[in-house]
């Protein structure tokens, strides 16, 4: 019962630690955005571990991990669109 419940902490972790690289290393543009995508890779990660009991899961973690490469896909070439790495152009 232990390794279960370490079976679905270890995702959770992951996502708390992404949110706190998140709030307080926001300096850099390019930083936050990873931090945005390592969030939703472990949010992928826990949601393919509890729908992993179903039948007809794999088509929407394939539509969620299609929006998450397309977004991060975007994110990217904001970034080379616009220029710095810092958020000093946007103020």
């Amino acid at each position: 019962m232990l390794v279960l419940g370490l079976y679905y902490m270890v995702p959770l972790v992951s996502v708390v630690c992404g949110l706190w690289v998140f709030v307080y290393k926001r300096k850099h543009l390019l930083n936050t955005l990873l931090s945005l995508e390592y969030i939703m890779l472990s949010i992928f990660w826990f949601m393919s571990l509890n729908l992993s009991g179903l039948g007809h899961e794999s088509y929407f973690l394939l539509f969620f991990f299609n929006i998450n490469c397309l977004w991060s896909g975007l994110s990217i070439s904001f970034i080379g669109v616009c220029g710095p790495d810092t958020w000093k152009w946007l103020f």
